[in-house]
């Protein structure tokens, strides 16, 4: 046998355990995993002695902003990155201009990503209410990976683009949608067998609460807070819990910020019912105690929250409430981030830095490696139906590997970042633990930091029907 790519003397890594042996690459494909060194020439040899080899890192949460505002990001910067930080697969977010919300924005954002794309992609598609709920069977069938809804965003009439600080008796606008809609929505989604994911922060609390706020001239960032409570992600996480368990859909929670929205999940959970639930970094890393120091840089929506939050995430994470951990990479330029903390927009990069941020977890105990794949490999890949072609180390599968190395030191400087805007809440901290070469499909990408892969290299990757359609 002639192969493409042997990799050896790493040691493997999976969910539930670790073992030595030796990756055989032909034509893109993982063809044979083997203790021992098999007969064949190969064209490249990869020395891993001493490392880790990770299924190919999965980031399901992206915005990079392509088409729209591309002097923020665009893709070929956004999967530079994702590459840079390990990840081999990335999922992009729907609310572009145009948004993904028929069958002929699917195809329009499909050809203009691949062009760009430097790792594979899968696309989400976007739930607008009336406006297209007759299109969430065509792009069921195109192959989108779930379905996104913003609840309590107001839309704009003409470009359907999210308003993020709606008022109500602004022009052009749709208000946001209501329960019916919403109920709607999901009974329609639940039809795909696909999931329906909601950004969960009731827009009624927030503006009643953020106008007393403004009224008093808050401007802290624990008046941000006051503004945008805990109790906007629990009413929110509550309401669609109670319509999946009416419509039978599979409710997923974006980038959960509280520790009393994990509880919840934990308990539907325990009763039966399909709903998940995801988290950051950010969430995980940071709290408000850090405002101080990082300052309006770190503000997110959800923002995040107190360190009792953070605790309780974290052992959401280490009981298997939450599923998986993503990056919500949004990036702002900087003098978009440089202003008053209530009318500076919300996200920063974060594709890039997540990786090593888990990594240096693992290195102060608070996670295994095994959990790294478990987060950010495996349980990623099933959930949106793309398992085992991605998201594991098996024969006849995509030969996506993430190479690791325990032991490299860095300090993740934002003026590094492959990203076209280089906002970030972790510029300077230190990290132990990075993502060294980044394969996809039998292809290095990444090789020490360095993007070596070929702009346009990545393609579209879509669910496998048959495990996620219901019947």
């Amino acid at each position: 046998m002639n192969w493409d790519l042997k990799i050896v003397n790493g040691t493997l890594v999976s969910s539930n355990g670790l073992y030595k042996g030796n990756i055989y690459v032909k034509g893109g494909k993982i063809a044979a995993i083997s203790e021992n060194d098999l007969a064949g020439s190969t064209t490249e040899v990869i020395n891993a002695q001493g490392k880790y080899i990770l299924p190919g890192l999965i980031d399901t949460h992206i915005h990079s902003r392509d088409p729209g505002p591309t002097y923020k990001e665009d893709f070929a910067h956004s999967t530079r990155a994702a590459a840079a930080g390990g990840v081999s697969t990335v999922f992009e977010m729907p609310n572009t201009t145009p948004p993904v919300n028929n069958s002929g924005n699917f195809d329009l954002q499909k050809e203009n990503l691949e062009k760009k794309a430097y790792v594979d992609f899968g696309l989400w598609g976007i739930c607008l209410g009336p406006l297209n709920i007759a299109d969430i069977k065509d792009l069921n069938q195109k192959g989108v990976i779930g379905f996104k809804f913003f609840w309590g965003y107001a839309v704009h009439q003409e470009t359907f683009q999210l308003m993020y600080n709606y008022k109500p008796g602004m022009e052009n606008v749709i208000a946001p949608f209501d329960d019916g809609d919403v109920y709607e929505m999901m009974d329609e989604v639940a039809k795909t067998g696909k999931i329906f994911a909601v950004h969960a922060e009731s827009n009624d609390l927030i503006q009643k609460l953020t106008g007393s706020v403004e009224k008093r001239g808050g401007h802290t960032y624990e008046d941000l807070l006051e503004g945008r409570p805990n109790l906007a992600e629990v009413l929110t996480v509550r309401k669609g819990i109670e319509m999946m368990k009416e419509t039978g859909v599979r409710f997923h929670i974006l980038h959960v910020s509280t520790g009393e929205a994990v509880n919840i999940v934990r308990e539907t959970q325990a009763s039966g019912y399909p709903v998940t639930v995801e988290t950051c970094p950010h969430y995980l890393f940071l709290s408000n105690e850090d405002y101080e120091i990082i300052g309006p840089k770190m503000k997110v929506y959800p923002p995040v929250k107190y360190k009792q939050d953070q605790d309780r995430i974290w052992k959401g994470i280490s009981d298997g409430t939450i599923s998986h951990i993503c990056s919500d990479h949004a990036p702002h330029t900087e003098n978009e981030k440089d202003g008053d903390l209530w009318s500076i927009p919300a996200g920063m990069c974060g594709v890039e830095s997540m990786a090593p941020l888990m990594l240096n977890a693992v290195n102060d105990g608070k996670l295994s490696i095994n959990d790294v794949v478990r987060l950010l490999s495996e349980k990623p890949a099933k959930l949106f139906g793309v398992f085992p072609e991605k998201g594991s180390l098996q024969v006849g599968t995509d030969a996506d590997i993430t190479i690791v190395d325990l032991e490299k030191e860095t300090i993740i400087k934002r003026e590094n970042l492959q990203s076209k805007s280089k906002v970030t809440a972790f510029d300077g901290f230190n990290v132990r633990g990075m993502p060294v070469r980044t394969i996809v499909r039998g292809s290095t990408i990444m090789l020490d930091g360095e993007i070596v892969g070929e702009k346009g290299y990545g393609h579209l990757i879509t669910p496998n029907q048959k495990d996620v359609v219901q019947t």
